[in-house]
């Protein structure tokens, strides 16, 4: 096991930096391509320190796990609500990088309704956390800059708009898993998990996509903000567990700081990255995926319990008493079924493993554009999706066909099997192989 370590000094912010594996003479190739590590800006310097040196007191550090063994610690002191440079004119590095990267234009600017925020990660915490003080990581940097042609901007701010489909949507979604309870109240155990599989895992697993674009106001609006919370209690019930206010809560961490550590808990822990490292062992860590995402939360960041999680759970619990007094056992257990193998090994839960693994080095997130955007709200335009958090998922498709030089290009994703696949047999991918930064405020709470 090793470490790679590097400190960059900022005149706007990183676009290329130095790799060395130790002090002196730099070595290819470089590990800063576009996007990473995703600032805006155009120049920097770069200079590598021994294993151990403490970084400048203005620089906010961040690790990069690159497969199981080698990490390397990179520092992004760009803020994305300051985006200037805490100490000009103090670059103690060497100069930048020749070559492909080198050469790289600087990004176009961001668009100013995303720099001057929205209510998903536009804008950094309140009150003593400040608002997006150098050396922090208010937002996550976007994807691919979040800037689009200035002609474009209203073709793109006309798609933020609450999706109207989407609560009928849900309904008949809810309906159809009630009718299936229903249906398999008759079964025997071995055909009731065997649709819990087939059919209720597809099912359930859109219905907690649905909740993911409901958690973006996407079904109401921002100014309805009740509605959103109650529909996604409603499209919860099938689910058979509470999930929908507790995701909320910890969603909107996943946007503001993408790969935070002690902030972003959907990055697998050290331990689940030590100890799930052989095919066989990456395999059950997929079949518990449900476990770990319900968990983690508690032991990587815990939050006090709120009010709306508590009337979730009271709503839940009732709807399955309900259907058990209504059915009996069977459908209860169809129900949470559905869930456990619909969230687990299943081609759907792909998804998982294709929005933010690093299958390439110094790309962080992927979109996919095949057909199970269909049944899962468009997720897998999670590139898009991450740019602009308010556009609903119906019309995230648009996005890319506005601005197809912006995503066109990019790696992505052809099949969520085959990614899971990959993800079991290739020993360079994991639990590590995940973008992990360092944020301000995970130290202060630390």
């Amino acid at each position: 096991m090793h470490s790679l370590f590097y400190h960059v000094s900022f005149r706007s912010c990183v676009r290329t930096a130095t790799l060395a594996t130790k002090p002196g003479p730099s070595v290819s190739p470089p590990l800063c391509p576009p996007r990473f590590p995703m600032c805006l800006g155009d120049t920097c310097t770069a200079s590598l320190e021994p294993h151990g040196s403490p970084p400048p007191p203005h620089i906010a550090m961040c690790r990069f796990h690159f497969g199981h063994y080698v990490s390397v610690t990179c520092a992004d002191a760009c803020s994305w609500a300051g985006g200037r440079d805490p100490h000009p004119g103090k670059s103690r590095g060497s100069p930048q990088l020749e070559g492909e990267a080198g050469r790289l234009p600087p990004p176009p600017p961001p668009p100013p309704w995303l720099l001057e925020g929205g209510r998903e990660g536009g804008r950094a915490g309140k009150g003593k956390r400040g608002r997006g003080r150098p050396g922090r990581v208010a937002t996550p940097p976007s994807l691919v800059s979040s800037a689009l042609p200035a002609a474009k901007y209203p073709a793109i701010k006309a798609l933020m708009r609450p999706d109207p489909r989407l609560k009928w949507t849900v309904l008949g979604l809810v309906l159809a898993q009630l009718l299936a309870c229903w249906l398999v109240r008759g079964l025997a155990w071995r055909w009731l998990l065997f649709w819990a599989y087939a059919f209720g895992g597809c099912v359930n697993h859109s219905l907690t996509l649905a909740i993911h674009d409901i958690s973006h106001n996407a079904a109401f609006g921002t100014g309805r903000a009740a509605r959103n919370r109650w529909l996604a209690v409603f499209a919860n019930l099938p689910v058979g567990v509470p999930y929908a206010a507790s995701f909320k809560k910890y969603h909107v961490d996943h946007h503001r700081y993408l790969g935070g550590d002690g902030l972003d808990v959907d990055v697998p822990t050290r331990l689940e990255g030590w100890l799930f490292c052989t095919p066989a062992r990456k395999l059950l860590w997929l079949a518990l995926q449900p476990l770990f995402y319900s968990l983690r939360p508690l032991c990587v960041h815990p939050k006090a319990v709120t009010r709306m999680e508590v009337l979730n759970a009271l709503v839940q619990l009732a709807a399955d008493a309900a259907i058990f007094a209504l059915w009996g056992l069977k459908p209860v257990v169809y129900l949470l079924a559905s869930t456990l193998l619909g969230l687990g090994l299943h081609p759907i839960s792909g998804h998982f493993v294709a929005e933010h693994y690093m299958f390439l080095k110094g790309h962080e997130t992927y979109s996919y554009y095949g057909p199970l955007n269909w049944i899962t709200f468009n997720v897998g335009y999670h590139v898009e999706h991450h740019d602009f958090p308010s556009i609903p998922g119906c019309n995230l498709p648009l996005v890319r066909k506005i601005a197809p030089e912006y995503y066109d290009h990019l790696p992505q994703h052809h099949s969520w099997v085959k990614v899971l696949w990959d993800f079991v047999l290739e020993d360079s991918l994991g639990p590590y192989a995940r973008v992990k930064r360092v944020c301000k405020l995970a130290e202060e709470r630390l």
